[in-house]
């Protein structure tokens, strides 16, 4: 049996996107031997962050009250975003199941909005995109439409024919201010947002969580960063804003949560239910994986096999 869902857990710039580069990559025979992976399909909430941050740009633009983020440097306004990321995984995670039928030719930005507004409500937020004035949402169509039609199509093209046998891997980022205690406070945290999945997802999936230190994330960060809109839009190669790094990344809970769950698994508590989510824990403190970068003809044999040995340890307890 292969491994059904992994969550892949990390902070910003820790290595996340280029171990599943680097897992779409492998000899399907290998992924299933050495890690008990399937063909893989892929889920991420950052393109959704990214398309956030665009549309709290073009509300201002129109002299609305700002939505999401103050300014393009800043955190989220409403913490409780960091639900609605959550819930936009969800969401993707039902797509697998049930495919969503295209928009209609100039529809992509309506689906956009009506999703990241459904997200919240899911998030027990008010939605917010609904709301705005008609000028301001015609201004949003044009705008995004190119961009939220490219989005839906990526999504829509990973989908697979057939689930069985395949590793579902959904990766996402979560953390809290710098100098925190644990255990984090709602809605930050590993705690609060793995509590935000769906059952089916809780019931399935493992973890495997990428350990850097905080200041290793935030050089990273830095040091991945592509300016302008090319890096923006990229998996790979985007930046987070300093102010975010520390006050939304400044710390994480993952290793807190594991050792709570007694080195081997994260406890999971949501609606009087409990979840236990076998984890594996890929050291990167000493980098590993930036090398992945490249275009893969560059890629080291020694450091891939470097690589591979340490996958092959951290998911070795994983579920199946």
């Amino acid at each position: 049996m292969t491994l059904d869902i992994l969550l892949l857990l990390a902070l910003p710039a820790s290595g996340k996107s280029e171990l599943r580069r680097y897992i779409a990559s492998l000899d399907p025979v290998a992924a299933r031997d050495d890690l008990n992976f399937g063909p893989t399909t892929q889920l991420d909430d950052y393109p959704y962050v990214h398309m956030m941050r665009r549309i709290a740009a073009e509300v201002a633009a129109a002299g609305e009250p700002p939505v999401f983020f103050s300014s393009p440097d800043e955190p989220f306004l409403d913490s409780g975003d960091w639900g609605t990321l959550t819930q936009l995984l969800n969401l993707d995670f039902a797509d697998l199941r049930d495919p969503p039928e295209a928009p209609t030719v100039g529809g992509a930005s309506s689906w956009l909005l009506d999703r990241i507004d459904q997200a919240r409500e899911e998030a027990g937020l008010e939605p917010l995109l609904g709301r705005l004035g008609a000028m301001t949402q015609k201004r949003l169509h044009s705008s995004l439409e190119a961009e939220a039609r490219e989005l839906f199509d990526k999504k829509r093209d990973a989908i697979p024919a057939d689930l069985e046998e395949m590793t579902v891997v959904i990766e996402f980022a979560r953390g809290g201010p710098e100098g925190s205690r644990m255990p984090l406070e709602a809605p930050y945290g590993y705690r609060y947002s793995l509590a935000q999945l769906d059952d089916d997802i809780l019931e399935r999936a493992s973890i495997l969580y990428v350990w850097v230190e905080p200041e290793e994330s935030r050089r990273k960060n830095v040091e991945r960063a592509t300016p302008g809109a090319e890096g923006d839009a990229s998996i790979l190669h985007h930046g987070v804003p300093e102010a975010v790094m520390r006050r939304e990344y400044g710390t994480d809970d993952l290793m807190w949560l594991l050792a709570e769950g007694g080195g081997s698994v994260v406890y999971v508590e949501k609606n009087e239910r409990h979840f236990a989510l076998p984890t594996g824990v890929f050291d990167n403190r000493e980098d590993l994986t930036s090398f992945l970068r490249a275009p893969e003809e560059e890629w080291s044999p020694f450091k891939l096999r470097q690589l591979h040995r340490e996958l092959v340890n951290a998911t070795a307890g994983l579920r199946t």
